[in-house]
């Protein structure tokens, strides 16, 4: 499976916000958005970016999605056909596919720091799904799904850890968190309100299918 191997923080210095691609250190100083000398572009051209023309605002929407969630073009693109195909507005039905990931449901239960750590538990074993060992981060969750740990004290241990050093951690809505086990059930869908990355979906929609 191909995967991105490079620099993290560009993708947000291109987007110009955090994408939260690095966990807990995207909040300290050492972010590359924070230091007054990453404020730009990346690249040696990066000053002298201008006003993005129409095409341009919604290609930098459209990647903004695609880095968020740590997707390849054919990836985020068979989400979007899939969306697409289903009743309702598509591009909120995009978001609730894309936070429905099993990788990005790991994360948003704090078993990891970031949705590549996520994705690096799950595709090591650590992470149970409905009972059987799931090792494919972008299999999609549903509605009364049941998350548990692999029985070993080193998966455990791992997963505590984190869930310790965010004592004050409540899941969202969709998500019911038993941290003492720890294990969680999926008891709803996510709602528009549960995305965290400020979008503009309609534009993502309208790149996609011009």
């Amino acid at each position: 499976m191909a995967r991105y191997l490079g620099s993290s923080c560009k993708f947000c210095r291109r987007e110009g916000m955090k994408l939260m691609l690095k966990g807990n250190r995207c909040e300290t100083g050492k972010c590359a958005v924070e230091r007054r000398e990453r404020h730009m572009a990346p690249g040696m051209h990066g000053w002298r970016r201008g006003r993005n023309s129409d095409y341009g605002v919604r290609l930098r929407e459209k990647q903004k999605v695609k880095r968020y969630y740590s997707l390849l073009d054919k990836q985020f693109m068979s989400y979007f056909d899939k969306a697409s195909r289903r009743k309702g507005n598509t591009g909120e039905n995009l978001l609730e596919m894309l936070e429905m990931r099993f990788d990005n449901v790991i994360y948003k239960l704090n078993f990891a720091v970031s949705r590549k750590a996520a994705r690096q538990l799950i595709s090591h074993g650590h992470i149970h799904l409905n009972g059987r060992k799931v090792d494919i981060p972008d299999v999609s969750v549903k509605v009364g799904d049941k998350i548990t740990l692999k029985n070993s004290d080193r998966s455990r241990n791992q997963v505590k850890a984190q869930l310790s050093a965010n004592p004050n951690f409540t899941p969202q809505a969709w998500l019911q968190l038993d941290a003492d086990k720890p294990q969680a059930t999926i008891v709803g869908v996510p709602t528009r309100e549960d995305v965290q990355l400020v979008v503009e979906e309609n534009l993502v929609v309208e790149f996609c299918s011009r």
